[in-house]
């Protein structure tokens, strides 16, 4: 096998965000661009001649040919092996599952999450490490130093592999893998839910919807819920991977599943909805008549995952983002279990879960997961409502209202300023940090009295770790949180996140429409963060 050593030039804009490098694709199409940052990757790691690294995709535009890029530059650097998922396709927590299955030295993930695909979309790389997991900060920070200075990067002068072929095939003297990327992914659910009770369910006239938003999670929906759990075929929408997602937004929320929402809420609407995002990793659930938020889903999960097989005798702790809502908290403290708050990043989890601090993990970000692997898992997330369904014997709406019953309910919100100017959003993010000291024991209105004011700074308690200034939070004494972070998602400009939050105890109300609700919050930020007054923005893009 004859190795080429490739002349290049750094580019100044590889320096990765919470999940990776995500940049438009016709960056990622300038000469090199793929090459420099994967070889940055790899010199940043040791030990790997000879593994076991695991490629694999959301099946995005321009996913194949960095796939056959990744391929070649594994063989070059050393890698013994590759498996890579048939067609290039692999759902980022079943890439984890693989990972951690095959005892592989780490994986590529490649993809852009939810964010839009095709020619003018956007694209994205993840470095994954043996435990399935992000790779933590040390490495990707020796990454994108290393991307500043890299000046030739190795590759070999060999064919496409044939993604198409399950099989063993070759490039150069590595030997490349093509996987069925469902079989492993099922079988692992298979141990960890009660199909009989879901098919039963499904057997008893229980309808449900699985928008898969023609990205990913279409051929596990199918394998899943249609052939091994009995859903009527149908069952799936948009279940076949597009390169531009069907030129939709592969985000499953209320904007982007609004098709959806306005079905559940009919009489005649299914039981349960739910969909899953651009690579598989976050999730959407609707019952009739509810809308579950990613903050409540967590809290209810994590409350009813006893119900299934695989986490029968317990849970260990749970940990969520700290913008994520304080309903899990209140789970945690019932159960007598430990509960972190972590950063944004799933990167942040990995710890925790390998040291069996925890077993259940969420972000507000509509993203679920435990540790069966090291990354948020959509249809895992979808598999346990249904079993906790099952079980239970009780629709979605009546099991959230018996819980905000006896927890009470956190209302919760999330106003995304996005493509925002990147100066004036460091700006105001910096400006609001300045007002952070003074802030703490003022009172706005009658019942709002701030009770800490901080910029999250996050101790690791497994490996002494910090992470500083990881968002802006405003506390009041009756629970309620004012927090605002810039996201490291966006590929254009910055997206300016607010999240809002009330909590009302479990005599009280909990019928209240969620944004009037929090009107005097949504008013208060406004006046402390100056967020549409200085962006020029009337409204948020979104709001969730």
């Amino acid at each position: 096998m004859m190795i080429q050593t490739i002349k290049t030039t750094p580019y100044g804009d590889q320096k990765p965000g919470t999940s990776g490098l995500r940049k438009r694709v016709t960056v990622y199409q300038q000469p090199h661009y793929v090459e420099n940052y994967l070889q940055a990757i790899f010199d940043s790691l040791e030990g790997f001649d000879g593994q076991t690294l695991v490629i694999g995709g959301d099946g995005r535009f321009y996913n194949d040919v960095a796939i056959q890029t990744a391929i070649r530059m594994a063989a070059a650097n050393g890698f013994g092996r590759v498996l890579v998922g048939q067609g290039g396709l692999l759902s980022t927590p079943a890439a984890s599952h693989v990972i951690r299955h095959h005892k592989a030295y780490g994986g590529l993930v490649l993809s852009a999450s939810h964010n839009p695909g095709g020619p003018d979309g956007d694209f994205g790389i993840k470095y994954n490490i043996g435990n399935g997991g992000p790779a933590p900060e040390r490495i990707t920070d020796a990454a994108y130093e290393r991307t500043k200075v890299i000046d030739t990067y190795k590759t070999i002068d060999a064919p496409d592999v044939a993604l198409d072929q399950i099989g063993t095939q070759h490039s150069g003297e590595m030997v490349v893998e093509v996987i069925d990327p469902v079989a492993d992914y099922a079988a692992l659910m298979e141990t960890l839910f009660d199909f009989d009770a879901i098919r039963a369910l499904f057997a008893s006239g229980f309808r449900m919807t699985f928008d898969a938003m023609n990205a990913i999670t279409g051929p596990y929906a199918h394998a899943i819920l249609e052939d091994k759990l009995g859903a009527p075929k149908g069952t799936v929408k948009n279940g076949t991977p597009l390169p531009d997602f069907g030129q939709g937004h592969p985000d499953p929320n209320l904007v982007y599943c609004k098709d959806m929402f306005d079905l559940m809420m009919t009489p005649d609407g299914p039981d349960f909805g739910a969909a899953s995002d651009g690579d598989g990793d976050r999730n959407l659930i609707i019952g009739k008549n509810r809308f579950v938020t990613p903050s409540d889903s967590l809290a209810l999960l994590a409350a009813n995952a006893h119900l299934a097989p695989g986490y029968k005798s317990g849970i260990a702790g749970i940990a969520r983002s700290m913008p994520t809502s304080a309903a899990a908290d209140r789970v945690a403290d019932k159960l007598g279990i430990e509960m972190h708050e972590t950063p944004t990043g799933w990167k942040f989890f990995g710890n925790l879960l390998d040291a069996g601090r925890v077993t259940i993990c969420g972000e507000e970000s509509a993203g679920t997961g435990s540790d069966h692997v090291r990354e948020k898992d959509g249809l895992w997330a979808v598999l346990l409502w249904l079993n906790i369904v099952a079980v239970r014997k009780q629709g979605v709406d009546e099991i959230v209202r018996e819980h905000w019953a006896t927890f009470g309910r956190n209302y919760y919100t999330r106003h995304d300023y996005e493509e925002v100017d990147a100066t004036i959003a460091g700006k105001l993010v910096d400006d609001l940090r300045a007002q952070l000291p003074s802030l703490p024991g003022k009172n706005f209105g009658e019942d709002l009295q701030v009770a800490y004011a901080d910029d999250f700074k996050y101790l690791d308690p497994v490996d002494g770790s910090t992470s500083a200034k990881q968002g802006v939070r405003i506390g009041f004494t009756d629970g309620s949180r004012i927090v605002l972070r810039l996201s490291g998602t966006g590929t254009v400009g910055a997206t300016l996140r607010l999240y809002l939050e009330r909590y009302e105890a479990a005599d009280g109300r909990h019928d209240l429409e969620t944004q009037t609700a929090l009107e005097p919050l949504i008013g208060l930020s406004e006046q402390l963060a100056g967020i549409k007054q200085r962006t020029g923005r009337k409204d948020p893009s979104v709001i969730t």
